[in-house]
């Protein structure tokens, strides 16, 4: 006989009481499947606190981790896209720059700040994946070289954090201009001896990858990110071979020699704060 006697079977909560979770307090790792609640990834600079996965984040975030309080200004706020293709596929152009407007809440695919990391000034310019795929188009080049002209002439170093799929195919040859234009603008930002640190986060790719994100002064990366030029897919195609185990990881580049270090994001801000003291003295 059981030592204890249900007084009533099943759920007994009504459907009108029951309440749903709101959206966005719980997500699930892509790495460990394991859920995580949202309040432990802010606490945690979006990394998976039992695998160490580094989760997906935007401009805001970044700008929350490394920003003094998250206190900055945001630099050329307003400038959109054009359509001078007048590009349609299976949608308009305008059409889907209209809903990316209203699905992220920004004018493109990056957004530049100026402030301070423990007290070093500083101009970042960050990349939004979720904004078509964070491709590089005309507001992406003009908003780097823009701000590139600001470090000049306010002489704060530049950093530009990466997470892109590549070139806008829908501006075409007015997208791969872009990669011209931002290289020179890196010139002259070495010429004036101001520093500039290139992050590259998961993923960097494409166009993004053969301008301006290896670019840096200092090259450094997330844990685990994907680095390139074209796809895995695409490559094992083309030369039909098999290719090296972790190929195009963070790590892969590293041992190749096209970056500096892989930096925790937990440790970013004390790191990036290590590297603007000794390029300022």
């Amino acid at each position: 006989m059981a030592w204890f006697k249900r007084d009533k079977k099943g759920i007994i909560t009504s459907t009108e009481d029951k309440k749903e979770a709101p959206d966005g307090m719980w997500n699930k790792c892509p790495s460990c499947k394991k859920a995580l609640h949202y309040a432990e990834q802010v606490e945690n600079n979006y990394v998976c606190q039992y695998c160490n996965y580094h989760l997906r984040i935007g401009s805001k975030e970044y700008f929350s981790i490394l920003f003094d309080n998250n206190e900055y200004t945001e630099l050329f706020a307003n400038l959109r896209s054009g359509d001078p293709l007048h590009f349609q596929d299976s949608k308009a152009y305008t059409q889907r720059l209209e809903e990316s407007y209203i699905k992220t809440g920004l004018n493109d695919a990056i957004r530049a700040g100026v402030g301070k990391i423990n007290d070093q000034d500083l101009v970042i310019a960050c990349m939004d994946f979720n904004f078509i795929g964070g491709s590089m188009g005309s507001v992406v080049g003009e908003k780097i070289a823009r701000s590139i002209d600001y470090s000049i002439k306010h002489k704060i170093p530049f950093m530009m954090i990466s997470k892109s799929g590549g070139a806008r195919m829908m501006e075409a040859a007015f997208s791969l201009m872009q990669m011209a234009k931002t290289s020179a603008k890196l010139a002259l930002l070495s010429q004036a001896k101001i520093p500039y640190i290139s992050l590259l986060t998961d993923p960097t790719t494409g166009g993004v990858t053969a301008s301006y994100a290896m670019l840096g002064d200092i090259n450094i990366s997330e844990p685990g990110a994907l680095i390139g030029f074209a796809g895995p897919r695409v490559i094992k195609e083309t030369i039909k071979k098999d290719l090296p185990k972790g190929f195009q990881t963070a790590e892969f580049v590293q041992e190749h020699g096209f970056l500096d270090f892989i930096v925790d994001r937990r440790k970013m801000k004390e790191k990036l704060t290590t590297f603007l003291k000794m390029m300022k003295n």
